[in-house]
């Protein structure tokens, strides 16, 4: 017994590390995030409040179709290619990272020319740089490293976006193209500072043919399934918006902010988890997948629940740091809440099903999820508002969190709870 535990705590002891630097990007991450919600519903009135998140969440839609996923892609192609000597590593890089940064640019300018206002001009012209910063900062992640995922998209980023809108509201200033600027500029020093840490990382090597080839072979079904979840985590507002107006709009993210916390929660355990569960499932390990699923899904349920429990409690009080208008957002704060906690006890079941190459599967449970929140949504925001658009956020949520759970189960017999939950607590207090 002895000799199988000190063979088992090593390896779920590198896990929590990574979990832990991830986890302390995401913390600091999502107190920035909600700082500058803070900052721009008390320092600006709510129609400009609800176009700047209107603006940012359409933004961030348009990103994360761009992408294509090629940041996933990339870890997928770099984790497994490590016990090589990340031979052709390069060569995947430049294969996500060519045509992403074209279409991003010829999209970027199209939008700049053609849109009238600037608010809109602004972002499209910081669009290509915040695409090519995330996959950049992901291929890092597939070598193994979790530091300048932390160091830069955690903390730099974040935190740089509070101290930049900040300084545009203590000027007075209710100038929402300041605002967007203020909140894309930072991503052009993530953008040099993770193209100079890969450089160093990744050894030179030739581009081989067929590697572009390989890379969009698996990716392009998980780029149909990130352009549904980009349009799935922030549809709402804009349905919001276009629906019911942009002060409901100003309401609805306001008490849906505290969502966050737990995207980035679990965004921290992911990041560090998925390179392993590539290498774990790749190579036919199933009991070192399930270690994994399980020990993530317990940590993930003891660190987010009493946050979600904590919300539902003091959504009144919590509420009133965006001003005495957002009082009407406690509903949707209830809903958010009860939502987070389901999902949540799901674990990263879409992660381990992307992980074991199924990125089919993840794409059919993204599209049955957006469009149970598209018919929710549609049917319930014109009578309700920003609780319809919660409803519909829900329903969409649990079928994109149920889904996958039963595939795993089916196909792999993995379930999020199981022997390894409580082993997880023992093997990260014990280091």
């Amino acid at each position: 017994m002895a000799a199988l535990t000190s063979t088992r705590l090593p390896r779920l002891t590198g896990v929590a590390r990574g979990g832990l630097a991830g986890l302390m990007g995401a913390g600091i991450g999502a107190t920035a995030q909600f700082g500058v919600v803070v900052l721009v519903t008390r320092g600006t009135g709510q129609e400009a409040a609800g176009t700047f998140f209107t603006a940012t969440a359409l933004c961030l839609m348009a990103g994360g179709i761009l992408r294509m996923d090629a940041g996933n892609g990339l870890i997928y192609f770099i984790a497994r290619s490590r016990p090589f000597g990340y031979r052709c590593t390069r060569g995947y890089v430049r294969a996500a990272l060519v045509p992403v940064a074209i279409l991003s640019l010829l999209v970027g300018a199209a939008a700049a020319l053609a849109a009238p206002d600037p608010t809109v001009r602004v972002l499209a012209a910081a669009l290509p740089v915040m695409v090519c910063a995330d996959i950049v900062v992901a291929a890092t992640r597939g070598s193994g490293a979790m530091r300048p995922t932390v160091l830069l998209d955690g903390m730099l980023q974040p935190v740089t976006q509070l101290v930049l809108i900040g300084a545009v509201v203590l000027t007075g200033a209710e100038s929402v193209p300041l605002l967007a600027a203020a909140w894309a500029l930072p991503s052009l020093p993530v953008l040099v500072l993770s193209v100079l840490w890969l450089r160093r990382r990744l050894p030179y090597t030739h581009h081989l043919p067929g590697t572009a080839h390989d890379f969009w072979r698996y990716t392009w079904p998980r780029s149909m399934a990130a352009a549904i979840q980009a349009v799935f985590q922030r549809f709402d507002i804009v349905v919001v918006a276009v629906l019911a107006g942009p002060v409901e709009a100003a309401v609805y993210t306001a008490a849906t902010r505290f969502k966050v916390v737990g995207q980035l929660v679990n965004q921290g355990l992911a990041q560090a988890v998925q390179p392993r569960l590539v290498r774990a499932l790749a190579g036919g390990d199933l009991a070192r997948s399930r270690e994994l699923y399980q020990s993530a899904t317990m940590w993930l349920v003891l660190l987010t629940w009493p946050i979600w429990l904590g919300y539902a409690v003091l959504a009144p009080w919590l509420l009133d740091l965006f001003g005495g208008d957002y009082a009407s957002g406690v509903p949707v704060a209830l809903v958010l809440a009860v939502t987070m906690m389901l999902a949540t006890a799901c674990g990263m079941a879409d992660v381990v099903l992307t992980s074991a190459g199924h990125t089919g599967s993840s794409l059919a449970n993204l599209v049955a999820a957006i469009a149970v929140t598209v018919a929710l949504d549609v049917a319930l925001v014109p009578a309700c508002g920003a609780l319809g658009a919660a409803l519909g956020w829900a329903g969409g949520m649990l079928v994109k969190n149920l889904l996958p759970l039963w595939l795993i189960h089916r196909r792999y017999g993995l379930r999020p709870f199981g022997v390894h939950s409580l082993a997880a607590l023992t093997s990260w207090r014990v280091r």
